[in-house]
């Protein structure tokens, strides 16, 4: 089945998203979530994100650490990078290891941003997030996320945006460390891109890679490219299909797609 697109207004968002995704009303969008029509949570979360600023500097907290909080679960993702600007910069980890002390004094002061590794991106690249990672997106990016399904965010800096912090929580749960995820780099081919321990996910081109996933259970399918028909239902970019049990996974000719489990 189709999920259904669930828009979310953010400071940071755009007024010019593509007509794909729908009539946006003029409204500057930040967020498209790809949920249940009944609103009941599900395992992964599927998101498309468009910039026009930079977000906040932010961390998840793990499972564990979420639970403690009364919470249900942490928040570990995947950001996909479908489109960027020229110059267009993610914020993952920070130059070096920076103790509790040291990372709430920097977030206060406004120094965070300096001390951020900021990686220039382009259209193909990829990078799983664990919980604990200090962590940004730049502006003039669009990425496709695959999360667990927590809406927890914990904001250490807001470059002066009047919205809260959340230093305490924030500061405990960080991991102020360089990033050295190898569930990182530049899409060359069909691949595995993650197999983690909430999901796994694949980049897709061609229709013989599907036939060799062999994929069974719950998936995610989402086009970035020509059109996808599973058991007769037909999604293109700005859908998200939900496959709950084995069925034939038909491309276009000109399909590229991400495929959660």
């Amino acid at each position: 089945m189709k999920l259904t697109k669930h828009l979310v207004e953010k400071p940071w968002g755009r007024t010019d998203i593509p007509a794909q995704f729908g009539d946006m009303g003029g409204r500057r969008i930040g967020e498209i979530w790809y949920e249940n029509a009944d609103g009941d949570p599900l395992p992964i979360l599927v998101k498309w994100l468009f910039t026009s600023e930079k977000l906040s500097i932010q961390v998840h907290p793990n499972d564990t650490q979420a639970r403690d909080r009364g919470l249900q679960s942490g928040k570990e993702e995947c950001w996909f990078v479908v489109d960027a600007e020229p110059g267009a910069v993610l914020g993952i980890g920070t130059h070096q290891d920076l103790s509790a002390e040291a990372l709430r004094a920097a977030s206060l002061s406004g120094e965070i941003e300096a001390l951020m590794d900021w990686k220039p991106v382009a259209a193909g690249d990829y990078y799983y997030i664990p919980a604990g990672t200090v962590h940004a997106i730049g502006a003039g990016i669009t990425l496709v996320e695959v999360q667990q399904f927590a809406d927890i965010t914990y904001r250490l800096f807001d470059y002066g945006r009047p919205r809260e912090l959340h230093l305490d929580d924030g500061v405990a749960v960080s991991v102020a460390t360089p990033y050295r995820d190898a569930r990182s780099g530049r899409i060359t081919g069909g691949q595995q891109m993650v197999d983690g321990p909430h999901f796994q996910l694949w980049y897709v081109d061609d229709q013989s890679q599907i036939d060799a996933l062999a994929l069974a259970g719950s998936c995610w399918i989402v086009p970035l490219t020509g059109t996808v028909s599973v058991a007769h239902e037909m999604a293109a970019v700005g859908d998200c299909l939900l496959v709950r049990a084995p069925a034939a996974i038909e491309l276009s000719a000109d399909a590229t797609l991400l495929i959660a489990r």
